[in-house]
């Protein structure tokens, strides 16, 4: 399968001004100037698509979403449902990094795997962390470092809880085996070994991990803590362990594109921010006795909306908006053949109108999943 896009604003997420990019069966094949007219000697069957009033960018990469559901704070009935192939290509998602949160019980890491190894059939990238809230965290082989090692979607564990009433409540030195178990796993297989924290509402912030890079030799590259927008405090925290060479990730809400001006205005490392939805998630609500007063679900939609909220408040520019849901992830995860437009990368991409921002086509591993804003490649049952 080969496809033409020419006349693109190309953003990888560089920019790189008016170019053609050429795809060829899953990969970008060359990004330049191209005349088709080479393509149509050779009598090769290929696709064209004039991308004028476009920017083409990578697809964007999530790194946390709840591809089985997620919740059931509130009951059995309260449990939130799985992701679709058509919630992800509507929000621009080509990559997405699953995983399992409060309930490891009933939700169970074999499952995650089959739906993630479902939704790359279907047609985008995916990943898996092993684990959930608890310590001792469930695994599929017996431990985190051999599932690393010898299941091919696992690239780290997750998601750890800390500072929140549901965790396992670990000790650092608990923490510490997880993350050096994960490393190590990674290091043996060629993947991210990376550990991804949610982190809860409590007084604590983010204390114990910066305890673990304090008291034991473990790279802060090797951390990645979501949920940092709870409070000032802890996003004030966050800033600082980024500051020492950990990830750090915003969920998107609706205030999302002030939390990312916040962190530039503060001297955050933009290097090592990340956007994510945790989608499909469960959105519960305690008072102040941790009573649950309510739930809601969240929508992977909204990672795209924030990201193009964040671009109109102009606080960043767009190739630093853009880095956070392209090559940041991609570096936090070392997922190496996405989040840029180039030779060689996979061929994620998304064409958005120039004026509205509008998701006008989508390629997923070169595949068209979307063409003038309509879905046209489905999951199984949709």
């Amino acid at each position: 399968m080969i496809t033409l896009i020419k006349n693109a604003e190309v953003y990888s997420p560089k920019y790189l001004g008016e170019q053609s990019i050429l795809l060829l069966n899953n990969k970008i094949a060359k990004v330049g100037e191209f005349n088709e007219g080479v393509l149509e000697q050779f009598g090769v069957e290929f696709n064209v698509i004039d991308a004028v009033g476009t920017i083409v960018t990578p697809g964007f990469i999530d790194p946390h979403v709840h591809l089985l559901g997620g919740g059931g704070e509130g009951g059995f009935a309260t449990r939130t449902p799985e992701i679709q192939l058509s919630d992800l290509l509507k929000s621009g998602i080509t990559t997405v990094a699953g995983l399992i949160g409060t309930d490891g019980t009933t939700r169970h890491l074999t499952s995650l795997l089959a739906k993630a190894r479902g939704l790359e059939i279907e047609g985008v990238s995916t990943y898996i962390y092993t684990g959930n809230y608890d310590v001792p965290t469930p695994t599929i082989t017996g431990n985190v470092k051999d599932d690393a090692i010898l299941i091919d979607k696992v690239i780290g564990t997750a998601e750890i809880a800390i500072s929140d009433s549901r965790s396992g409540q670990p000790s650092v030195h608990e923490l510490a085996k997880i993350v050096g178990q994960t490393r190590v796993g990674g290091m043996l297989s060629g993947k991210a070994g990376i550990t991804h924290f949610h982190t809860g509402p409590g007084k604590a912030y983010l204390s114990i991990l910066h305890q673990l890079l304090d008291e034991y030799e473990l790279p802060a590259s090797n951390l990645h803590v979501t949920h940092i927008t709870r409070s000032k405090e802890l996003f004030n925290d966050a800033i600082k362990l980024a500051s020492r060479g950990s990830f750090v990730d915003i969920t998107a809400d609706d205030s999302t594109y002030k939390w990312v001006a916040y962190y530039k205005e503060h001297k955050g490392d933009l290097n090592k921010l990340t956007l994510s939805s945790d989608g499909n998630g469960s959105l519960p609500r305690f008072n102040a006795r941790g009573e649950l007063m309510g739930l809601g679900v969240a929508s992977t939609r909204t990672l795209f909306e924030q990201v193009i909220e964040t671009i109109k408040d102009e606080k960043l520019t767009f190739e630093e908006v853009l880095k956070l849901v392209t090559v940041n992830t991609a570096t936090a995860l070392k997922l190496e053949n996405k989040g840029s437009i180039a030779s060689g990368k996979d061929a994620d991409l998304l064409l958005l109108s120039k004026d509205t921002f509008d998701i006008r086509h989508v390629f997923a591993k070169g595949t068209h999943m979307i063409e003038e804003g309509e879905i046209i490649v489905k999951g199984t049952f949709e």
